[in-house]
């Protein structure tokens, strides 16, 4: 014990330094003071996260700031990690509940930063990787080539009285680890990523064929072999998310709409990686497969008279009929033919789905619509964007522009623009606001993730890294007439550009580096071209 003596107003402090074990390591905190250093630490440590990211300036005060929180709040969310070799940063998911690798939130982080951070996908990929599954473990619904779903070093997991050691409960994010390493290559450019990371993507590989299709019917199911297992392990994975157009819970094996959606991009995406890499017949392998999963998704999935695809298949393999926002995710992973995304897109934009605020994630005219609930009615950022992203890809440019703006607006109801990971939201009238969901991460990372896919909705951003260009395709609405982005990395280029609209089209001037880089295209054509050729897109 010691004393303390203080004259009035004098200020005091002490450190106490705690040595935290779980038993295979110890982690120590920093020597320094914390009140000495604390402030200018985090204030330097900011500062050199911005010099790395993307910046934008822009005349809509709400936009910059929704993208300016976006980046501290992912400078807030770096996770530091052991690769194999040397130090990493992954995205954790959120704060406070989710301050961990994910395999899924980490994966789709990854994707969003592709062009403002895209060394987020490089760590992704390394930790992901190394702590892919080898074998078959029922308790943590771990099979070989997996990629996990959560990790947790705590006292339970320690203990083994929860599975999350790591737990494998996802069925997404293991054709989301090929799709992130593609997205990565396209950007950094880096041929050694490929090689660095090829058995990893052909243990994915290997899983999806071998596990992902419970029944060998060439679709993707899932089904927890847990006793403490996740019911559902789509993105929407609380209990209570999949549900019948009557309201009741669906029964498994699910085969969840976008799942087939994320398999088709994943193999279309490896076909080009494969090309790169001189395998040019593994590519063409790929692509056929891709090509019978296209036409057999759109056989067991469309329904003519909803004019959008099944939420998912059955146990039964029965459609489920209920309109969700899933079906968007479609769109984004190019497995809908051009003669149904413009009903799916409507479909989505339609008065029980669109609030004014985004887009929910059930239709209000289900019995199971709850807009105060986890993934029954609320809005999620992050679904929007994909949403956004997969309207773009279409050549649905006002309706993305529709999305951003309404997560733009809705940013602004929240203190310091900082989107929560979800928020209740009523019809959109004037006198109303977006609420938080109560419990949810704030900051949460693919929330804030979802001003840069957004971003790279409105300008049409296809980074060909390995060729050296960046494809753009920008269509800057009212609402936004004018955006800069600064420091944008091409592999080992940078890149200043400056957009704004001159009637109804989008101008642009490359203002910092080399303008031979930036080529405008039709993103509707190039991403065609990507999923039938290994030509150079």
């Amino acid at each position: 014990s010691f004393e303390v003596t203080l004259k009035p107003g004098e200020p005091w402090h002490s450190c106490l330094l705690y040595v935290l074990t779980d038993g295979e390591r110890d982690r120590t905190a920093p020597p320094d003071c914390v009140g000495q250093s604390h402030g200018s630490r985090h204030a330097e440590t900011l500062a050199d996260w911005l010099k790395n990211v993307v910046k934008v300036r822009t005349s809509n005060e709400e936009f910059y700031r929704l993208f300016r929180q976006a980046l501290e709040d992912m400078a807030a969310l770096r996770l530091p990690m052991a690769g194999p070799d040397h130090m990493v940063f992954l995205p954790a998911a959120g704060l406070p509940w989710f301050v961990a690798p994910f395999g899924r939130d980490s994966l789709i982080v990854s994707l969003q930063n592709t062009l403002v951070y895209p060394e987020f996908a490089r760590g992704t990929s390394e930790v992901l990787g190394s702590l892919q599954a080898k074998h078959e473990d029922n308790y943590r619904d771990a099979e070989p080539g997996k990629i996990l779903h959560e990790i947790r070093y705590g006292e339970l997991a320690h203990f083994k009285l929860i599975p999350h050691t790591p737990y494998y409960g996802t069925a997404d994010a293991t054709p989301l680890y090929l799709i992130a390493l593609h997205a990565a290559w396209r950007a950094i450019g880096d041929r050694g990523l490929l090689e660095r990371h090829l058995e990893t993507a052909e243990g994915c590989l290997s899983w999806i064929d071998e596990y992902g299709d419970r029944d060998g019917d060439g679709l993707q199911e899932y089904q927890t072999r847990s006793s403490v297992g996740y019911e559902n392990m789509g993105w929407k994975d609380s209990g209570d998310a999949v549900v019948n157009p009557d309201g009741s819970l669906v029964k498994g094996p699910k085969a969840l709409c976008e799942l087939q959606g994320y398999v088709y991009d994943a193999w279309v995406r490896m076909a080009e990686m494969f090309d790169a890499l001189g395998k040019p017949e593994r590519a063409q392998a790929l692509r056929s497969k891709a090509a019978a999963l296209f036409e057999l998704f759109n056989a067991a999935f469309w329904d003519e008279e909803l004019g959008i695809y099944a939420y998912a298949l059955d146990g039964d393999k029965r459609k489920v009929l209920t309109v969700a926002s899933n079906a968007g995710h479609c769109l984004w992973s190019g497995i809908v033919p051009p003669e149904r995304a413009k009903r799916v897109a409507e479909r989505l934009m339609a008065p029980d789905m669109w609030t004014g605020w985004g887009i929910r994630t059930l239709s209000a005219d289900n019995p199971a619509f709850n807009p105060y609930n986890y993934q029954t009615g609320s809005v999620w950022p992050h679904d929007n964007a994909i949403i956004a992203m997969g309207f773009k890809y279409y050549g649905f440019d006002a309706k993305a522009a529709q999305i951003a703006h309404d997560i733009s607006v809705a940013a602004s109801c929240f203190r310091l623009n900082q989107l929560p990971e979800l928020y209740t939201a009523f019809q959109r009238e004037e006198t109303n606001f977006p609420v938080q969901y109560i419990g949810a991460n704030v900051p949460q990372a693919w929330a804030a993730g979802s001003a840069f896919m957004l971003t790279q909705a409105l300008l049409g951003f296809l980074p060909d890294a390995p060729r050296d260009k960046l494809y753009i395709d920008p269509s800057l609405p009212k609402w936004l007439p004018d955006l800069a982005v600064h420091d944008l990395r091409l592999g080992k280029h940078k890149l200043d550009i400056r957009f704004w609209r001159e009637g109804e089209e989008t101008a642009f001037e490359v203002i910092k580096g080399d303008p031979e880089r930036v080529e405008r295209c039709d993103i509707v054509s190039k991403i065609a071209q990507l999923k039938t050729t290994s030509d150079p897109v």
